[in-house]
């Protein structure tokens, strides 16, 4: 007679959920913005990821995109995965803290703290799109400034003009919208090298809320269908990314459930 393998639970590293080796920050929407919100007070420069299956399994690849989540001062479940995981090991208070959400939140408390912004990323135009959505929606949204980079490495001189220019520009919080790994890899360049004290990393926010890409209905984002929506919207683009990374997220979840593999956090 055959015994079951014991399940075993998700290992919660320093207060964040390990899912596969990239730690999720036990935090909701409110928990994400006061955390924000305290390192504005106390001008302590950190940045935010914002991170779902996608995120997860890049670092799977790439150990210096995993040390990069790891490093972050917040790492927020963007997907409902990190969700569920997360209230498994037992972070009952977390919820998802997506991306275009977390960006209309922190907006509607800057209206109230006075916190300026800079929108960093998109197509060209996109970034400026942007802040005139954002400023229609929010009145008295400080708009610090706007920079569409090429799409190519920034040279070194191009790159400290734009050090230069985020200082003299003073933004509290600088919105990055690069994409998973591109806008990692700048704010962990970037965090303390500028005067900012917040970077986030938000992806396809700029399309949402510039009014170029439509975002999946609430009740697919909450049952963890926004995967399939976004699929059918741009099957070119993102068939590779869910059809092979979602099938072997849940392999690689169950086999760390059941003790056949480890995910070190670098």
């Amino acid at each position: 007679m055959k015994t079951a393998t014991a399940t075993k639970p998700i290992p919660v590293r320093d207060g964040r959920t390990d899912v596969l080796g990239v730690g999720i920050s036990p935090v909701n929407m409110d928990l994400a913005v006061d955390t924000i919100d305290g390192w504005i007070a106390g001008q302590e420069p950190n940045y935010v990821c914002v991170t779902g299956v996608h995120g997860v399994m890049e670092s799977q690849q790439d150990a210096d995109l995993k040390s990069i989540h790891n490093s972050a001062g917040m790492v927020t479940p963007d997907g409902m995965p990190m969700v569920w995981l997360s209230k498994a090991a037992g972070a009952e208070a977390v919820d998802r803290v997506y991306g275009p959400d977390l960006m209309l939140a922190v907006c509607e408390r800057s209206e109230e703290r006075g916190y300026r912004h800079f929108f960093y990323g998109g197509g060209e135009g996109i970034a400026d799109l942007l802040a005139k959505r954002l400023t229609e929606r929010f009145p008295s949204l400080q708009v610090a400034g706007t920079y569409c980079p090429p799409f190519r490495p920034l040279t070194d001189s191009e790159d400290e003009e734009l050090v230069r220019l985020l200082d003299a520009a003073k933004p509290d919080i600088v919105w990055v919208g690069l994409s998973t790994p591109k806008q990692e890899r700048f704010m962990a360049d970037h965090v303390g090298r500028i005067k900012a004290p917040v970077l986030i990393g938000v992806g396809a926010a700029f399309d949402f809320h510039a009014g170029l890409k439509k975002q999946a209905p609430a009740w697919m984002q909450r049952s963890g269908l926004e995967w399939l929506f976004r699929l059918a919207t741009e099957p070119k683009r993102l068939w590779r990314r869910y059809l092979t990374n979602n099938p072997r997220f849940v392999a690689l979840v169950f086999a760390q459930k059941l003790g056949l593999r480890s995910f070190n956090q670098l």
